[in-house]
């Protein structure tokens, strides 16, 4: 939906800041339930048999109950595209009956999707397994209580704040100086910035080290996140949903990837980091091989005439 309602020049910006504030609110969430609505609620049943059970099923309708009012909002006071609602394009002709089918077709058989799907894989489905991993990895390799551990762990999160965004707004400043190219140019040297810091990251022995290590290379995970969806509308515009979906699945088969190391008895989480580092610096190398109709790639394809890149002010004049 985003994609839909921002124009290509600043798309990226726009995904990286939906998608990163989105990915926080999840954190946030965590955070407000379990520190205060649950305490609260375990107050409120503690006359029944098992107060922490019920509380903790009970308070668990909040975020449902915010997440319907925010449906609703959504659905009621705002527009499918910037020209309007599908059914009121589709009475007056301005838009015809989309093919679910042949939209699915166009997203799955196209290569690029499933290049970016790894690479999702790779900067995603990492924040996924960090979001599990890191408290138990600080908790077990510097002997850290379990509260200390979730705290340190939860930085990870919360660069949400800003991180996916700066990825986002990198795509669109390179698409500006050299379009399509730029955008894969980025997307490289953030992924290898990533698996870079999580080799790193593994071969960390100060407790202070390994925090500021992990600032950084969060940073670049979720800043390849934003960058991933800066691509993604171009890759096949008529079927967007579709190549949105698929590239976004990605990212949950990279976490179940890399959380099967993580579990595995005879991988300690050392080695298990090392596997993560090298898998995300191999799919840095798709960006190479990422070819979209009309774009010019690093080493592939040419620009049409109307994506020539030109500096365009995406910021319009103020009289």
């Amino acid at each position: 939906w985003t994609s839909k309602m921002f124009t290509k020049e600043i798309v990226a910006t726009a995904n990286g800041l939906v998608g990163g504030w989105g990915n926080l609110g999840a954190g946030i969430t965590q955070l407000l339930v379990g520190t205060a609505l649950f305490p609260l609620f375990k107050e409120i049943f503690k006359g029944t048999e098992n107060p922490a059970e019920n509380a903790w099923r009970t308070v668990c309708i909040v975020p449902a109950i915010f997440a319907l009012m925010t449906a609703i909002l959504i659905y009621k006071v705002s527009d499918d595209t910037p020209k309007g609602n599908y059914h009121e394009l589709k009475k007056n002709g301005a838009m015809g009956e989309p093919s679910a089918v042949q939209s699915f077709r166009k997203g799955f058989y196209n290569v690029n999707t499933w290049l970016l799907f790894i690479q999702y894989g790779c900067c995603f489905g990492v924040e996924l397994t960090m979001n599990s991993a890191a408290a138990k990895y600080f908790h077990d390799r510097y002997r850290l209580t379990t509260d200390e551990s979730a705290a340190i762990a939860s930085i990870f999160g919360w660069m949400n704040l800003f991180a996916r965004g700066l990825g986002g707004w990198l795509s669109d400043i390179m698409n500006m100086k050299w379009g399509m190219r730029g955008r894969l140019y980025i997307q490289l040297v953030l992924l290898i910035l990533e698996g870079a810091l999580v080799l790193v990251f593994a071969h960390s022995d100060s407790l202070i080290e390994a925090i500021n290590i992990m600032v950084f290379f969060s940073m670049f995970v979720q800043a390849a996140e934003g960058s991933t969806y800066g691509i993604v509308p171009y890759v096949a515009p008529d079927a967007l949903g579709s190549v949105t979906g698929i590239v976004g699945a990605g990212g949950n088969v990279g976490a179940v990837a890399f959380g099967m190391a993580f579990r595995d008895p005879e991988i300690d989480e050392r080695k298990a980091f090392i596997i993560m580092g090298g898998a995300i610096l191999v799919s840095a190398l798709a960006s190479i091989f990422i070819t979209i109709d009309g774009h010019r790639g690093i080493l592939f394809g040419k620009d049409a005439e109307e994506t020539q890149p030109r500096k365009r002010n995406i910021v319009p004049d103020v009289a």
